[in-house]
């Protein structure tokens, strides 16, 4: 099920707010349930088959997380933690990696069959979510959950269950037993969900029509180096617009029934290092892969050498996580390249660069690793940036089509990767010193939203189907 479906606006969500607040405050637990009924109930109505995994892997997490709360040996927590570890990475790289590793065996030249395997909705989510439980039990950094209910609730919240953000279990473990519900959160709850749709609707899918069309076009003697970079900047604009979207949907659900999940992005075009970039985008999995493989690695503690491995291994790591792909791994190879150059050849030499080029620089380098991310082969990839270079000449027609047509979602994109919002949230919505320009502030912005989810729930009428990118990871 899609936030951004009829079915999800118009039926489950209403439904859900009803059965929800119609049950008293003081009765959590039965809220709790009411919450956990409805998160099955959406996972499975995008993916019934494979609903016993989801299932398998909340048992595994409770039941792990038990066997170490409740053992003293060391050896033994170890063990169950790599069993822990075993089972749910299994489940996951059997059903992401298993189709990928046969292919590689047959171009090796060893006989096997390529299984045909659908990729379980979430599940690149929700085990890393549920591991973090059993790794957080298991260094004593989190407090064991002896409910199996609040534990399948933590895994399954339908917020962030299929995109994300990972959620990390020691943020709600406390809301999970107690939490308040205002007005005031429910609004700003609110207003964050519309605005995120509007991101999705108005913004990422335009571009992704140019995304698209262009990007269909590798190869092709028309795929001018103008309109290849039209084509690159559309794709940099969608994926953000579209990802950023979700998890403001995801953060203002959470919102609404009384959660406060972290931030997932914090406007990373403005970056002005690769580095930067990194702790601005997608930071629930950044930090993820910082906290629970790069860092009981020895991160930057040891030699410089045993540092840049740590560094290439996580990121290796990172792209492959994305998917079964050649593009995805040399994808995250190459980030793990540009924070070694950054790191180490030009540490010295980067502080000296002016901040604008910095800035510049880095969005570049950005926007050429996304052309590897969309890229279904690294051959395609490889045509489009020599396109992008002047393969097939510079000027074409169809980017001044592209750029007449849609430069007022360019403007919007533009507009919206910049920290304007914030400082006028800063100013006008948390502006304590004038508790009226408070109110007037949060007005505007609740009409605000109510004007995009508007024009965005035009677009949803009369454009059909619309997936997040990130579900197919």
């Amino acid at each position: 099920m899609l936030f951004s479906s009829t079915v999800f606006l118009l039926c489950f969500l209403p439904l859900l707010l009803f059965c929800y607040f119609l049950v008293p405050k003081r009765c959590l637990k039965l809220r709790n349930g009411v919450l956990l009924v409805f998160s099955l109930v959406f996972y499975a109505f995008g993916g019934l088959r494979y609903f016993w995994l989801l299932c398998v892997c909340i048992l595994v997490d409770y039941s792990v997380g038990m066997l170490i709360s409740h053992c003293s040996s060391p050896h033994y927590r170890r063990l169950y933690l790599i069993l822990c570890i075993v089972i749910t990475l299994g489940l996951l790289g059997y059903y992401k990696y298993a189709g990928f590793a046969a292919s590689v065996a047959v171009s090796l030249g060893i006989h096997t069959v390529i299984p045909e395997i659908v990729l379980p909705i979430g599940i690149s989510f929700y085990t890393f979510q549920g591991l973090s439980y059993v790794i957080d039990v298991y260094r004593s950094d989190a407090p064991v959950q002896k409910n199996p209910l609040n534990v399948a609730l933590y895994i399954s919240l339908f917020p962030q269950l299929v995109a994300g953000p990972i959620v990390r279990y020691t943020s709600i473990a406390e809301s999970l037993q107690a939490r308040t519900h205002t007005l005031d959160g429910f609004t700003c709850g609110l207003t964050r969900f519309l605005l995120g749709f509007g991101k999705k609707m108005l913004l990422a899918n335009a571009m992704g029509e140019i995304a698209d069309a262009v990007f269909a076009l590798t190869g092709h003697p028309s795929l001018t180096a103008s309109l290849a970079w039209v084509g690159a900047i559309a794709y940099t604009f969608q994926i953000y617009y579209d990802f950023s979207g979700y998890s403001d949907m995801a953060i203002g659900l959470g919102q609404l029934f009384g959660f406060r999940f972290e931030e997932n992005f914090n406007y990373p075009y403005i970056s002005a290092s690769v580095t930067e970039f990194w702790r601005r985008w997608h930071i629930s999995l950044s930090s993820w892969f910082r906290d629970y493989v790069y860092i009981p690695l020895g991160g930057n503690r040891r030699s410089k050498s045993r540092h840049v491995l740590n560094l290439l291994f996580v990121w290796f790591l990172t792209g492959f996580w994305h998917g079964a792909n050649w593009t995805f791994l040399l994808w995250g190879l190459y980030y793990g390249l540009l924070l070694f150059l950054e790191k180490y050849p030009l540490q010295h030499i980067l502080p000296r660069v002016p901040s604008p080029v910095r800035r510049l620089i880095t969005l570049v380098l950005v926007i050429l690793g996304w052309v590897l991310f969309r890229s279904d082969t690294v051959s395609k990839a490889g045509f489009y940036l020599q396109a992008m270079f002047g393969g097939a000449g510079f000027s074409s027609g169809q980017t001044i089509y592209y750029l007449r047509e849609y430069w007022p979602e360019f403007l919007c994109c533009l507009l919206a990767a910049l920290p304007i919002t914030r400082v006028l949230k800063k100013r006008y919505l948390e502006n304590t010193a004038r508790p009226w320009l408070k109110t007037a502030g949060r007005a505007m912005a609740m009409a605000f939203a109510a004007m995009v989810f508007f024009l965005s729930y035009m677009q949803l009428a009369y454009g059909g189907f619309n997936p997040f990118i990130y579900f197919q990871f």
